[in-house]
């Protein structure tokens, strides 16, 4: 009865604003928020001098700010304490006349929605791209009205039909296979010309794209994974929108958009933002300048602006149940709008975790921005994870390399993860193979079963929380190019009709299901591994020579809990001696291998097998 409740007053409120012919945001509020304050962007035709007033006890006007363009109002309002969910009446007047009555929205919150849980080194995150997983809804492939009519599953930048229903009907499949969180590529309307399938051009913040599906199917999405224990991120854009925002015929202020919104592209130089010799010119390219020419760089200096993006994200968060954040090109936003952000969505949620990109194999580069880092230039940020592409780029060349070579193969890995010095928390760090913007990470260990188990299993045991790109569990790869569309391909079962289908098994060769089984199981262990949530890590450097050669070993542990970890990247199998871990394994230890649901005792050497991860638990 409460639901019903909340989605009448939703659409009561939705169908009030666009009968006006009036543009509201946020589309509704909440009572009982930390801060507040509220700001309205409300736009309709020639709104310019208008006076608002509120005609309810428990929402009042503060203050009412002309844009320089005539056909836009930005209303701060105070939500009072104390406040009860209900319709308030907002009543817009200009030259004595009215001339809108806004009837607006503050809702209930969810219990206990302040002190959500979220995502944690207890989870591993499942990276969708939702176009490409599965058709669950054939009825919305194509919307009329829309600039992109593609729809066509073998061109690689059209949109081949997926959405968020196709995710909904197979949460069981990602609970199953041991995914504890969900990360979708944007969501949000993307009417774009070109290559809207993304989801990184937003074209309407608060609406998700209708060839997705609708806010309530978002929403439940966010509901139903929560039921089931898991939590959904939101991958979220502060820098900049796409070319067919609606705003953008009409943009409230001259500097809405960065560069007058004229095209100047960013440097893509991330080391400004730290580099003590930087320029004035190079750092302001490299935050200002548009990412691209179909992706408006916001102008995050813009009071309003700021207000603008910090509501919308709240909003996501409350609406639909969102159980953690991704952001997207985060050191592309400048430094001093990403704390205000952060700490506006921490002051909310505090148990929010929130993991920023910044694309670069430099740890001094990636750990500038983690929350309780010292920098030398004082700056001090809020976000609380990074993704780890320093350790994602090791990895990867540590499959591919010679470990006979000094420094190459596995001490890679060795060296990468030595620098977590430079970290304030090196535990909330996202680890991965890869993602949606890179090759596959079956591609980057050349299509080799045994390196692809090698580098996965690394990732589901060292310190931080793990992330896999839907698909890698059957294999999935791109053998004819680096191409995005190529990389983000079709998940095999998710249309009507398709021949093979990795949600039931049919027609799934034996080597897909079979590294579907070990996902499953090594996922199915991590979920109840303490020591790999908890767990502190102690590795030993890989040798050069002799026996230790090609062999990386590494521990994690609690005081009630120990797992060894051995890496044989030789294609032989190595007797490696166990005097070498006795500060950390004594003598005579028993344990329990993981993979091949075995005990053994040790003795004075182990005979790992070639080109195989062995995970041992300590008894």
């Amino acid at each position: 009865m409460k639901k019903v409740l909340f989605l009448g007053l939703f659409f009561c409120a939705s169908f009030s604003l666009i009968a006006q012919d009036l543009r509201v945001e946020p589309l509704n509020w909440w009572v009982g928020m930390k801060n507040p304050n509220l700001q309205l962007l409300i736009k309709g035709k020639d709104l310019g001098g208008g006076v608002v007033t509120s005609s309810k006890k428990g929402l009042s006007v503060r203050k009412v700010t002309n844009a320089d363009s005539p056909n836009y109002l930005f209303v701060d309002l105070i939500v009072e304490a104390g406040a009860q969910a209900g319709t308030y009446p907002l009543v817009i007047k200009k030259n004595g006349t009215v001339i809108h009555t806004v009837n607006y929205s503050l809702e209930a919150r969810a219990n206990n929605s302040a002190n959500r849980p979220s995502y944690s080194t207890k989870d591993v995150i499942y990276l969708i791209t939702p176009d490409r997983f599965a058709n669950g809804n054939p009825a919305n492939d194509k919307v009329a009205g829309m600039r992109d009519m593609s729809l066509n599953r073998g061109a690689l930048y059209d949109r081949h039909g997926g959405d968020l229903r196709g995710i909904l009907d197979h949460l069981d499949y990602i609970k199953n296979k041991g995914f504890t969180a969900i990360w979708n590529m944007p969501e949000v309307e993307n009417d774009q010309t070109l290559e809207s399938y993304h989801g990184y051009g937003i074209t309407d913040h608060y609406k998700i794209d209708r060839r997705f599906g609708t806010n309530e199917d978002y929403r439940e999405l966010g509901m139903k994974t929560q039921a089931n224990g898991m939590y959904l991120i939101k991958d979220i854009i502060l820098n900049h929108c796409g070319n067919g925002h609606w705003w953008m015929e009409d943009m409230p202020f001259k500097d809405w958009i960065n560069f007058g919104g004229k095209f100047t592209s960013t440097t893509h130089r991330r080391e400004t933002v730290q580099d003590p010799h930087v320029s004035k010119y190079d750092a302001k390219l490299q935050t200002e300048g548009w990412f691209v020419p179909a992706m408006p760089d916001l102008n995050q200096k813009n009071p309003f602006m700021q207000q603008y993006i910090i509501q919308n994200t709240i909003w996501w968060i409350e609406y639909a149940h969102l159980g953690g954040l991704r952001i997207d090109t985060y050191p592309y936003s400048t430094k001093e709008f990403a704390t205000m952000w952060s700490d506006a969505v921490i002051n909310e949620y505090p148990n929010l975790n929130m993991v920023g990109e910044e694309w670069s194999s430099n740890p001094i580069i990636t750990s500038y921005w983690q929350r309780g880092k010292v920098n030398r230039d004082g700056y001090k940020s809020s976000l609380p994870a990074l993704m780890d592409f320093p350790l994602q780029n090791a990895i990867s060349e540590a499959m591919n390399e010679n470990d006979k070579e000094w420094g190459k193969g596995l001490n890679k890995i060795y060296s990468v993860i030595s620098n977590d010095l430079v970290y304030a928390d090196p535990d909330n760090l996202v680890v991965f193979g890869d993602n949606h913007d890179m090759s596959r990470i079956y591609t980057q260990v050349k299509h080799d079963q045994a390196l692809l188990k090698m580098a996965m299993t690394y990732i589901f045991t060292t310190r931080g929380i793990p992330q896999v790109f839907y698909g890698t569990e059957i294999l999935m790869s791109n053998p004819k190019s680096s191409e995005h569309g190529e990389i983000r391909g079709d998940f095999p079962g998710g249309w009507a009709g398709d021949a093979k289908n990795a949600f039931t098994g049919a027609n799934m060769t034996a080597d897909e299901k079979a590294m579907q089984a070990f996902f499953q199981k090594i996922l199915t262990w991590r979920k109840g591994a303490e020591a790999i949530h908890k767990g502190k890590l102690l590795h030993f450097g890989p040798e050069n020579s002799g026996e230790g050669n090609g062999v990386y070993v590494y521990f994690r542990y609690t005081d009630k809990a120990k797992v060894m970890v051995v890496l044989n990247k030789n294609a032989e199998a190595r007797a490696i001696d166990l005097s070498h871990y006795e500060e950390v394994l004594p003598a005579g230890s028993k344990a329990h291998n993981v993979m091949e649901s075995t005990d053994v005792v040790f003795g004075k050497t182990l005979s790992v097998p070639g080109k195989s991860a062995q995970i041992f638990e300590i008894r």
